[in-house]
């Protein structure tokens, strides 16, 4: 716990935000030191890391649990290569153009409870699916859904390899707020390009835990940071213009 207090004085206390920030903040400090600090120790594995065999071993994950359950539909087939291939695109992005958040090393404890709090609970979107628990054997869903559920995945992948690409090589060159291409219209194209995705696996599942465990993610961890996000953004040359002109997540598609 005393790395909690001091990552949230070192890095989030701000006493002249107001209560709403405050409180967002707090609740980053204890995403920081569940994440980075938990159980204390040294710092031996960078989070990258963790997401990386995440995202990189979902295609075997979700065919293993094809195996299990003896399912080979083609609804089975369809999430394992939606979920197996956005795995691959985030390994070229992260080889090609890095998020610098992730790079920060973690106790082996903050590793853990990032994959059980997080990312492992991704992986329960697919067992929702393919085993028979939830939607009894072997469920398939019609072609007109699968087709649904593959657009919204694939521009999900396109705003999200794209807008993170734009922000690496912009601020690569120079700093400041990135206010054209993706981000002309919203504050959080990559956020906006994630949710696209996850939604796609949620509608797959097509069951009230997939939507609890994104809504976990999405409020607890996505929200948090896009507020924070806008906090630092505030402090920028031109927010005031950028903000009226774009949305905090969704685009704005009619300005004055």
């Amino acid at each position: 716990m005393v790395a909690f207090y001091s990552s949230y004085k070192r890095y989030f206390y701000n006493p002249n935000l107001n209560w709403m920030s405050t409180n967002v903040q707090k609740i980053a400090a204890l995403h920081q030191y569940l994440s980075q600090d938990f159980l204390g120790g040294p710092r031996l594995i960078k989070l990258s890391t963790v997401i990386n065999f995440q995202k990189g071993s979902t295609f075997l994950f979700v065919i293993w649990l094809m195996w299990i359950y003896d399912n080979y539909t083609t609804t089975a087939w369809v999430y394992a290569g939606l979920h197996g291939s956005y795995g691959l695109c985030w390994l070229i992005k992260h080889y090609h153009f890095p998020d610098r958040r992730w790079e920060v090393p973690v106790t082996i404890g903050g590793a853990l409870l990032s994959f059980v709090l997080v990312l492992g609970l991704y992986w329960l979107i697919p067992w929702i699916l393919i085993s028979p628990i939830f939607h009894g054997p072997n469920i398939e869903w019609p072609p007109y859904y699968l087709a649904l559920c593959i657009t919204l995945h694939t521009l999900g992948v396109a705003i999200m390899m794209a807008s993170d690409a734009q922000k690496y090589y912009t601020l690569k060159y120079k700093s400041g707020l990135i206010m054209e291409g993706f981000f002309n219209r919203t504050r959080n194209p990559n956020y906006l390009g994630e949710m696209m995705i996850y939604g796609s696996y949620g509608l797959m599942a097509w069951h009230w835990l997939a939507g609890l465990i994104l809504a976990w993610v999405w409020l607890g961890l996505f929200a948090v940071n896009i507020i924070l996000k806008d906090e630092s953004l505030s402090k920028k040359e031109g927010w005031e213009m950028y903000k009226k002109r774009s949305g905090i997540l969704l685009p704005k598609l009619f300005r004055h």
